[in-house]
């Protein structure tokens, strides 16, 4: 830090101005070069990629953002118009036009960078203002090497995750960004790009979802089936873990690894192929088992487990208890390393009390064990109420009910949402059921893990 011998006069406002105007021009007022020269490549880069990646140089029909705009102009004009011409399919292919899903995916990435380029353009002149407030302050010159050391060590934490948070903006919050926007647009197979634009439709698919019978009917039914089986699917795999935990917890259990080894064998096949397998061996017309039942009399015919449509739930129920088998050792696991930990003077002291078995497990061994594992079985409750790979696999959403719009009778929300956009591609309908299920996943869980105080265990 260097004395200033004459008192510092500039305001700190000017040094503001001066940067808002001229990216690093503050700093460079505050004699600090190196931090006015890195703001000022920032600034020049950005006016460069927009210059080099339009066509300024021809003009000459005058200034149009399609034609001329380059990468943030052109983006922006993108993402608002989502093209303005169509291409064509002529004898020597498509002719020079817009593609309305491209132009939405460049211009969020603009408005992307635009906004990390205006979190430094604002940094840019709130530094200057501050470091030129500290030398009045003060009267002593701070270098911007001197700066950013300071900097460095006090925002070390920010600074490290920042990578990150990056890679999370364009690798995560971008897809949920476009696939929210897609919500708003006729996006579907009958107006699908290159020679045809998508354009904004507002709420119009929301309303065709809450308003058009056949969709709210197959909404509606879809939604409480999906709800019915988080949560039967959860409650069952916990309380079916929780018994195999305790009972491989008893003292007179003997190999204990060994039963331990066999029970955590169908978690760690891949639930696909379990699926696979268990949807062979039930296939109504080939499957061992409608052959076996056959066979032994016990059937007259073969049962159809997953197509039959007169018996829905057959289907519905085979499924859970599929899930059961495949889902129940990870609770095993997770509930019986909890007991390990559950102190034996408990159970000492309820001996000397004189409780049963059954008080001891539902006043000491529940509280505990249900206490630690509550968080994983509200994520539990949320995996399984998007749960696709069990009911695609296994029953790719049959029995088909000719009522329901593109689902069948044991289609969760988020199978349906699949049909909807890769088979039916009707993507906007499919963004707006990806919506309804990320609020009622949000919410549902936010509320039970406030409810439980999971969060502050945590």
């Amino acid at each position: 830090m260097n004395n200033s011998n004459n008192k510092q006069t500039t305001p700190a406002w000017a040094t503001g101005i001066l940067s808002a105007i001229v990216w690093g021009g503050g700093q460079w007022l505050n004699r600090q070069y190196l931090k006015g020269l890195v703001f000022f490549l920032i600034g020049a880069g950005s006016l460069t990629a927009e210059l080099t990646t339009g066509h300024y140089n021809d003009m000459s029909a005058g200034f149009r953002l399609r034609d001329n705009g380059g990468f943030f102009l052109k983006g922006l004009w993108g993402l608002v118009t989502l093209g303005t011409q169509p291409r064509k399919m002529g004898m020597s292919g498509l002719t020079p036009g817009d593609h309305s899903i491209v132009l939405m995916a460049n211009g969020i990435i603009a408005l992307f960078v635009i906004l990390i380029l205006v979190f430094f353009y604002v940094w840019n002149i709130r530094d200057a203002v501050m470091a030129r407030r500290r030398m009045n302050e003060s009267g002593i010159h701070q270098s911007s090497l001197q700066d950013m050391k300071q900097l460095w060590e006090s925002m070390y934490a920010y600074i490290v995750l920042s990578p990150a948070a990056l890679l999370t903006l364009f690798i995560c919050i971008l897809p949920i960004v476009f696939g929210v926007l897609i919500a708003f647009t006729d996006y579907s197979r009958s107006n699908t790009p290159p020679t045809k634009l998508v354009h904004w439709v507002g709420f119009d698919n929301f309303v065709t979802v809450t308003q058009v019978f056949s969709w709210m009917h197959t909404f509606l039914n879809v939604l409480l089936w999906t709800f019915v089986w988080a949560i039967l699917a959860t409650i069952t795999t916990y309380f079916f873990g929780f018994f195999q935990a305790v009972l491989l917890n008893n003292s007179d259990v003997k190999l204990k690894k060994l039963w331990r080894s066999i029970y955590i064998l169908p978690w760690a096949v891949p639930a696909m192929i379990s699926a696979l397998v268990f949807k062979s061996m039930f296939n109504g017309q080939f499957g061992p088992i409608s052959q076996f039942l056959l066979d032994t009399g016990l059937t007259d015919e073969r049962i159809y487990w997953f197509t039959d449509p007169n018996h829905t739930y057959l289907a519905r129920i085979l499924a859970l208890l599929i899930n059961l088998w495949l889902g129940f050792p990870y609770f095993m696991a997770l509930i019986g390393g909890t007991l390990t930990t559950v102190s034996d003077s408990y159970y000492e002291a309820a001996r000397m009390d004189g409780a049963t078995s059954s008080q001891t497990f539902w006043k000491i061994t529940f509280p505990i064990v249900y206490k630690a594992t509550a968080p994983l079985l509200m994520l539990s409750f949320v995996s399984n109420f998007n749960n696709f790979g069990v009911i695609y696999f296994l029953t790719e959403g049959g029995p088909a009910n000719p009522d329901y719009n593109f689902a069948g009778n044991t289609d969760l929300l988020i199978t349906w949402l699949y049909k909807l956009t890769l088979d039916n591609r009707l993507y906007n309908m499919g963004a707006v059921m990806s919506i309804i299920v990320f609020l009622i996943v949000a919410s549902f869980s936010l509320i039970n893990l406030r409810k439980s105080k999971s969060l502050e265990e945590i």
